[in-house]
């Protein structure tokens, strides 16, 4: 389970649509999140295809032993999916609608969540350094594009590390000869056992109790730095999701990001932070997707007619399930509305993304789970085992809940305030760094 990354800046979502203007567009039917709209997008569904069925073949053993699939993501790597959202011009297949990534992962969390979120972590790396290519300072452009082309090729996994574990402070410190240190320990990081690179969430107190925010990118190789594997997860038991700890690992200045300071209070950062995680609504749809197919199948095969509470659970069941793809389509076609957007108020900008984000994503995780509820409501006491497909999906499905920005706690707090106009840092990563250390 994965700690979604906010190391993007806060005008990320300038990147999204710049490498498809030359493609016409398909207006999205409303409550649609069933086909791509481009033609970069039409494609990575026909390549993800191929992969369908090897990983839903794999999704119940890789849940019991809690195994990641590097296997499929190597097939990724060989078919170019790693390099989804990587622009055409550095190799990549050039999808930066934010409507088709959050099909594409659909389709994969259909078959298995865990791999979808796994996955989703590359695309979202992906839509980041794209933006940091297109407008970072010379330095930072010449280390995405070295990544990108990476990316492209296969040969880079790149994955945020943003959580920190329990009591520890991930902290960079100057090495004394123009570089950094970084010490700390990072837990929730999905993709950890194939991922080449790390962008990790670090604070590097300065004079006058100030602490800038920064995102060094760190190589797996780099000295100091280790994996720790321990992940026995509830739910999305296959995703790779395991602690990576920094032990005074050296990190050069040019692959140090900043990303502002503690308590700045900027809601630019908003549309940033939307655009790296909303596409995980797609994630949750599909779950409920899949639990929706499996109860249906199960009702259509049984001799006797179902009973009329199980006839009414479908009903409801459908009808939730609309309800959840027409709020995330509708939250998600915003974002890709606003993302180009540079003649507003940077933070007005932010907030009509993050807004709708946040209202779509407490209406997912609700309505997803009650689909998988009553799915297995609708089955019968045969889902009651783990090795149950609907047990499964019943696990993962919980997850959503827990994710940023917003877990369901912190989601409340912003949008209680946006409603009731009260002022609060909505940076989740600088209100984390300003809360007493209590295993949160």
């Amino acid at each position: 389970m994965q700690e979604q990354d906010t190391t993007s800046p806060s005008h990320v979502g300038a990147a999204l649509m710049e490498t498809e203007r030359d493609t016409p567009g398909r207006a999205v039917p409303p409550g649609d999140l069933a086909t791509a709209i481009t033609a970069p997008g039409r494609e990575l569904l026909t390549r993800l295809a191929r992969h369908l069925p090897r990983i839903r073949a794999a999704a119940a053993p890789n849940d019991r032993d809690g195994t990641f699939p590097a296997e499929t993501f190597h097939g990724f790597a060989r078919d170019g999916v790693l390099g989804a959202t990587v622009p055409a011009e550095l190799g990549g297949m050039g999808v930066s609608r934010l409507h088709d990534v959050a099909v594409a992962l659909l389709r994969v969390a259909e078959a298995d969540a865990s791999t979808a979120l796994a996955l989703h972590a590359q695309f979202s790396r992906g839509i980041t350094l794209t933006y940091e290519w297109r407008h970072g300072p010379p330095p930072t452009q010449e280390l995405a594009e070295r990544l990108l082309r990476a990316m492209a090729r296969g040969e880079a996994v790149v994955c945020g590390a943003v959580k920190d574990h329990g009591r520890e402070v991930t902290q960079l410190r100057p090495d004394g000869a123009g570089g950094w240190l970084l010490s700390g320990r990072k837990t929730l990081v999905t993709m950890a056992p194939i991922a080449t690179h790390f962008v990790v969430s670090a604070q590097a107190p300065v004079a006058e109790g100030l602490t800038l925010l920064h995102a060094p990118i760190v190589a797996r190789d780099t000295p100091g730095l280790s994996i720790v594997d321990g992940w026995n997860g509830l739910g999305m038991r296959a995703s790779g999701t395991l602690d990576v700890a920094f032990d005074n690992c050296p990190v050069p200045a040019g692959d140090v990001l900043a990303r502002g300071s503690v308590g700045a209070h900027s809601d630019a950062v908003l549309a940033g932070q939307t655009v790296s995680s909303i596409t995980m609504l797609g994630i949750y749809a599909g779950v409920a997707q899949a639990a929706r197919d499996l109860a249906v199948d199960t009702v259509a095969r049984r001799s006797a007619p179902p009973p009329a509470a199980s006839r009414t659970l479908v009903a409801e069941i459908e009808a939730r399930l609309y309800a959840l793809r027409a709020t995330a389509s509708a939250a998600i076609v915003n974002a890709d509305e606003l993302s180009p957007r540079h003649d507003m108020d940077p933070d007005e900008r932010g907030r009509r993304m993050m807004t709708p984000f946040q209202c779509a994503k407490v209406m997912v995780n609700q309505l997803a789970a009650a689909v998988v509820d009553d799915c297995l409501t609708v089955v019968g006491g045969a889902t009651y085992v783990a090795e149950h497909p609907l047990a499964r999906l019943y696990r993962d499905v919980r997850a959503g809940r827990f994710m940023q920005p917003y877990t369901y706690a912190d989601g409340v707090e912003y949008l209680s305030a946006q409603v009731l106009g009260l002022e609060r840092d909505n940076n989740y990563v600088s209100v984390r760094a300003t809360r007493p250390m209590d295993g949160r």
